[in-house]
């Protein structure tokens, strides 16, 4: 019963450490992980994909905008 737990445990974890844009969103290119400098435009956000982050996978959000999966590619 508790190995049944720990895997339970495991599992759930797993799913609030994945988020929604680094799965659905494709590979994350070079302009969506660095932070633009002065004069540049500032990068769009995924909004779909922020919404579903905060609904379905609300404590991941942040693995999102680590990755920079949350930005729209140029």
């Amino acid at each position: 019963m508790k190995k049944m737990k720990n895997a339970v445990a495991l599992v759930l974890v797993a799913i609030m450490m994945s988020s929604c844009a680094t799965l659905f969103g494709g590979p994350v290119t070079a302009s969506q992980k660095r932070k633009p400098a002065g004069g540049e435009q500032q990068r769009q956000i995924r909004v779909v994909a922020l919404v579903a982050d905060i609904i379905i996978f609300a404590p991941s959000v942040i693995v999102d905008f680590a990755t920079g999966a949350i930005y729209k590619p140029r």
